[in-house]
C-alpha cells in the first residue's frame, strides 16, 4: 500500500557513575492500517491512511542501595493517527504530546518489594484511551512458597472518545494476586482484579467487567 518506508532509531547512553545512566534517544513510528481497521465490523474505513510519527526521551536511572529510580522526559509528534471518532475509525490529523515519567522502587529485604511510577501528558491534540495522569503503588512479598502481589492505580483524564462528543473517565483499580508452591511442579493460585468494583470505560461504549475474581493451577514438567 504505502511503498518503502525508513524507520531510523537513534540512542546514546552515558555512564557519568557507576550507580546511574542517562539515556537520550530518537526515533522513528510508522504504522499502516489493520484489516479490521480498514473493512472488519462498523467503524472500518476502507480510506484510513497509515499512522507516522517521531518519539524523542531523555532519561536518568539511578540505583542507590535498596532504592532505585529513574525520570523520563518525552515528546511525540505524528500525524494521520488513527482512532475511532463517533463510531468510525478515521485519520484525526497531527498529534503533539510531551509528559514526565517517574518511577521509584525500594527492595528493604529479601521478602518485600514496593514500587511506585506517576506519569503526566500533555496533549495538543487529545488521544482515545490516553490518560492526563496516571499513577501506581504495588506491593510484592514473597516467603518460602508464598508469593503475593497486590496494586493500586489510580487514572485522571483517560479520553474515551473525542471529538465533537468528547468525554474522559477517572477511575481507581485494586489488582491481587496470590500464589502458593504445592509441590515443585503445582502452583494454586488466585487473583482479583477492579476489586473496589469500579464502573470505568477505556473506548466510549465498551464497559469494563467490575470486580473480577479467578482461580487455578500451574503444572510444570
Amino acid at each position: 500500500m504505502t511503498g518503502t518506508e525508513w524507520v531510523p532509531q537513534f540512542g546514546l547512553v552515558a555512564r557519568p557513575c557507576a550507580t546511574g545512566e542517562i539515556k537520550a534517544s530518537a526515533s522513528k513510528g510508522f504504522r499502516n492500517p489493520t484489516m479490521r481497521e480498514m473493512y472488519l465490523y462498523p467503524p472500518s474505513n476502507e480510506e484510513l491512511k497509515p499512522e507516522r510519527l517521531w518519539s524523542y526521551e531523555l532519561a536518568w536511572r539511578q540505583r542507590l542501595s535498596r532504592v532505585s529510580y529513574g525520570i523520563n522526559l518525552f515528546y511525540i509528534k505524528g500525524d494521520n493517527m488513527i482512532q475511532t471518532v463517533e463510531r468510525k475509525n478515521v485519520n484525526t490529523g497531527a498529534i503533539e504530546n510531551c509528559g514526565a515519567e517517574l518511577e521509584v522502587n525500594y527492595t528493604p529485604n529479601c521478602h518485600w518489594r514496593f514500587t511506585t511510577n506517576h506519569s503526566v501528558l500533555h496533549m495538543e491534540h487529545h488521544v482515545v484511551a490516553a490518560p492526563e495522569y496516571k499513577g501506581y503503588l504495588g506491593a510484592t512479598f514473597s516467603h518460602s512458597r508464598w508469593h503475593v502481589n497486590a496494586g493500586l492505580q489510580y487514572i485522571a483524564g483517560l479520553f474515551t472518545e473525542v471529538g465533537a462528543n468528547e468525554t474522559k473517565e477517572n477511575f481507581c483499580l485494586l489488582n491481587i494476586a496470590v500464589s502458593y508452591r504445592a509441590l515443585d511442579m503445582l502452583t494454586l493460585w488466585a487473583r482479583g482484579e477492579n476489586l473496589l468494583a469500579q464502573r470505568y470505560e477505556i473506548n466510549h461504549g465498551y464497559p469494563m467487567p467490575r470486580a473480577t475474581a479467578m482461580a487455578g493451577v500451574t503444572v510444570s514438567f
